[in-house]
């Protein structure tokens, strides 16, 4: 064996032994940054999702109350329309040769009635003087009752044919939004039977949606979510619920076959922007507001079926709490329980934290809901509606 060649191998490896025993005396990894907040503390209510349909508060369909062939239009239609307002004339000729009639027959009668008149006076003197027995006086009497109650009926005719006049002129009965016209000039039209055009309200307007029976069950016995609890909607195309009202209606009768109820809330609309037909979300106020802790929506983390936290300790230990979540509030969780108001919770960095891990911790807060949103108009303008109703940090 040639030990000289073997000699100089040896030595080669017990210098890479001696390399490769080195590296554990390597420095070890930096603990992970993370950012940690308190809870913010505030005062919430809870609120119940719903999908309805705008409705119109009053909505009238407006016809004629005379016949006769239409003569002129007096809207541009879809304009806003006052109540009194003229809408469509009438040809008004046919009523005022019946009102003339009438008076004419009202002429008559109380001709009639002052010639029944004279003649019961003159009876009556003619009976003083024992020149006119009794029963012409009463016959006289009688036909002064005739006379009088013709004059009266012919006063009630004149009446009549004064209305007929009048209802020549179709004015609206609502102040609110006109539809198109259904009728053109020069077509005849049937009183109370052709529908000129359509008007609906438009200042306030009503919100009708359907909840469970469960739900109705709930708000009776917490005693919340009846007449005048507040509510806001939003639209299709909108991410807040901008648009406030309350609640005016809520059906007394459950629908048997499927399980729900009805209910209506009452919405200011003085821009008329929110159209009948119109689809929306509401929501409902659920509860009365109560205090509550919140956290980012982000730094809830999911454990198979539980939900957890994370929060780190005076040593800088990180832990993991399971928390019993509420509604969300914006962006933020209302967490039932399962941490407390003094609590550091990760907000930020959570998947570079293990629990029983060391790691650095850098500050930070949590801001409330309508500051959040108020950041984000202020880069992008849009509308919003504020969730948290009193912040308490």
């Amino acid at each position: 064996m040639n030990w000289k060649l073997i000699t100089p191998l040896a030595a080669l490896a017990l210098a890479l032994v001696g390399c490769s025993g080195g590296k554990s005396d390597a420095p070890q990894a930096a603990a992970p940054s993370v950012t940690v907040a308190l809870p913010l503390a505030s005062e919430v209510r809870d609120w119940d999702d719903y999908v309805g349909r705008f409705e119109a508060v009053q909505s009238v369909e407006v016809r004629p109350r005379v016949t006769g062939y239409l003569q002129r239009v007096h809207f541009t239609e879809g304009q806003y329309v006052k109540a009194g307002q003229p809408l469509f004339t009438i040809d008004a000729r046919p009523a005022e040769a019946s009102l003339a009639q009438a008076r004419a027959q009202l002429a008559r009668a109380e001709a009639v009635l002052a010639n029944a008149r004279t003649e019961l006076a003159r009876s009556r003197t003619l009976a003083a003087a024992q020149a006119a027995s009794q029963e012409e006086v009463e016959q006289r009497q009688a036909a002064e009752r005739a006379g009088l109650a013709e004059v009266n009926a012919a006063r009630a005719d004149v009446r009549a044919r004064q209305l007929d006049l009048g209802f020549t002129t179709v004015s609206a009965p609502i102040s609110g939004r006109v539809s198109e016209r259904l009728v053109d000039p020069g077509n005849s039209v049937i009183a109370d039977q052709t529908i000129l055009t359509r008007i609906v309200s438009t200042d306030p307007i009503h919100f009708t949606f359907e909840g469970s029976e469960a739900l109705l069950l709930k708000y009776q016995r917490q005693n919340s979510a009846g007449t005048g609890s507040p509510v806001r909607v939003r639209l299709q195309d909108e991410d807040d619920y901008v648009h406030p009202g309350k609640i005016d209606f809520i059906d007394p009768i459950v629908n048997a076959g499927a399980g729900t109820v009805r209910g209506r809330a009452l919405l200011p609309n003085a821009s008329g922007f929110l159209k009948p037909g119109m689809v929306g979300r509401l929501q409902l106020a659920g509860s009365q507001p109560y205090a509550a802790l919140l956290v980012p929506d982000s730094a809830i983390v999911t454990d198979v079926a539980r939900r957890l936290v994370y929060v780190v300790d005076a040593q800088g230990t990180v832990a993991a709490r399971a928390v019993d979540l509420g509604p969300l509030v914006g962006d933020l969780r209302v967490i039932r329980s399962g941490i407390g108001a003094d609590d550091q919770v990760i907000i930020s960095g959570m998947q570079r934290a293990q629990p029983g891990q060391k790691v650095t911790v850098q500050k930070g807060t949590i801001k409330p809901a309508e500051q959040a949103r108020q950041a984000a108009a202020d880069r992008a303008p849009k509308a919003s509606s504020a969730q948290i109703v009193a912040t308490g940090k």
